[in-house]
């Protein structure tokens, strides 16, 4: 059993982790920057400590840092929420040095996943259908070409190390191919370090499909489910829900046991995530695995009824999972919208600054918010833009998307421009209530036409 845990993130996710914590008897510390002093989860956590400036790889970002506040505060163990260096399989590796056990997955793990081209290697050996692509590596814009004369265009040129939609690049047709071929490349390495690229069919128009795993150290692994994140914008998700009401039960089936398949051809341990594309026949294609907990797990906890916060940290004290995949139910639909603070008619420009009035979405069934902040709050410009995210769940897709409606009508963000009238048309397009869009509909059709509204 923990004693003390350090969360090692910020905002909503860190107040999300706080409170399970407390729930399970567990004292929490929570990290903050300079920046961050007045954040709600330093409030909330029964302790907390300045480990550094506001730059991200000065504080939440500096695995030193975040450890030596582990040791300094006596923690058992250390939950990196997502981003930062939840995913970092050095980080992993410097608390299994100094005694610290991280709540999620092997370094080992976090490293065969994290290069998406080895990913791919890796599921094509478990059987797990991958998309067309190229065999490895791709180093030269030679190579590219005689890859592209095989699976045909579009395709993408992905980072091996990628994710969040850097080091991408879409190629309509041969023309386009040498000039990003050279720019995912170039990306790849400032962001990454790392300059590895490969080459993937884009499987269009489809579906982005996650599946969520738990995975025990007992050999125990089971889903919970799907959620249907194709609602997205330069490869960032904008409302997720679960389940995906368009699939077939066969394909369903098929498809949260291929998931499940996957996680045990690597060993994986704690809760991840697979992700597919789903095309026009219901064809489904490995992208890639997060090997942490998503920001959108909220849609599977509320249609399954389980704490995926709560079993992973179970998971890391050594627990077999309660539950086997027939305890697992399914009731109803949820949605999730990330209220951030942006503005969607100037390219989705980020905003910070002091939230003079806040109104967030409450009362009735089926409804939970959750959020890092709170009126008479400054939002700092370093970090993610994120407000809150509103969840709303119902026993219909009907109902559930009525109750989302309400809720976003009731939101009031005075300081601060939000997307709160994107996120507002989209619970009222038509093509969103009759499930009759894909993963760049958004992007390509729904966008161009709302930014020339007033």
């Amino acid at each position: 059993m923990f004693k003390k845990v350090l969360v090692a993130n910020r905002g909503e996710v860190a107040v999300r982790i706080i409170r399970v914590l407390r729930e399970m008897g567990i004292s929490s510390v929570a990290i903050y920057s300079s920046a961050d002093k007045q954040a709600l989860h330093t409030e909330l956590a029964d302790e907390a400590i300045c480990i550094g400036p506001a730059k991200t790889l000065d504080s939440y970002g500096n695995p030193v840092a975040v450890i030596s506040a582990a040791l300094q505060m006596d923690c058992d163990a250390i939950h990196p929420g997502y981003g930062f260096l939840s995913e970092k399989s050095e980080f992993v590796d410097l608390c299994e040095e100094v005694g610290l056990t991280f709540i999620g997955p092997s370094s080992h793990v976090i490293n065969q996943m994290g290069n998406k081209q080895h990913a791919r290697e890796t599921m094509r050996a478990a059987g797990v259908p991958c998309t067309p692509g190229s065999d490895g590596l791709v180093q030269t814009v030679e190579e590219a070409e005689q890859v592209a004369e095989v699976i045909g265009y579009p395709l993408m040129v992905k980072a091996a190390d990628g994710g969040g939609g850097k080091g991408m690049r879409r190629v309509a047709d041969a023309s386009e191919l040498a000039h990003k071929f050279s720019a995912a490349m170039m990306e790849a390495q400032a962001v990454y370090g790392n300059k590895d690229v490969y080459i993937e069919k884009i499987i269009a128009p489809a579906k982005h499909i996650e599946v969520q795993l738990l995975a025990d150290t007992h050999g125990n692994v089971i889903h919970l489910g799907e959620r249907d994140c194709s609602l997205q914008r330069n490869n960032q998700k904008v409302i997720e829900m679960a389940p995906a009401t368009f699939l077939d039960a066969s394909v369903r089936e098929a498809l949260c046991d291929a998931a499940v398949t996957a996680a045990k051809a690597i060993g994986y341990t704690n809760a991840g995530t697979i992700e597919f594309l789903v095309d026009e026949q219901q064809q489904f294609y490995f992208m890639e695995m997060n090997t942490r907990l998503q920001v959108e797990h909220s849609v599977t906890e509320m249609i399954t009824g389980i704490d995926i916060v709560r079993e992973q940290i179970n998971i890391a004290m050594g627990q077999p999972l309660a539950i086997t995949q027939e305890d697992v139910t399914f009731n109803g639909m949820a949605i999730e919208c990330r209220l951030n603070a942006e503005d969607p008619k100037q390219s989705f420009r980020p905003a910070s600054g002091y939230i003079e009035r806040l109104i967030l979405p409450s009362g009735g069934m089926g409804l939970r918010v959750e959020s890092g902040v709170y009126p008479n709050y400054s939002l700092p410009p370093y970090y993610d833009s994120m407000i809150a995210k509103i969840i709303v769940h119902k026993p219909s897709r009907q109902e559930t998307f009525k109750t989302l409606q309400r809720a976003l009508v009731e939101v009031v963000v005075e300081g601060l421009v939000t997307n709160i009238e994107l996120l507002e048309e989209l619970a009222y397009s038509e093509e969103v209530l009759a499930d009759q869009y894909h993963t760049k509909w958004l992007e390509d059709e729904f966008l161009p036409a709302w930014m020339m509204t007033d």
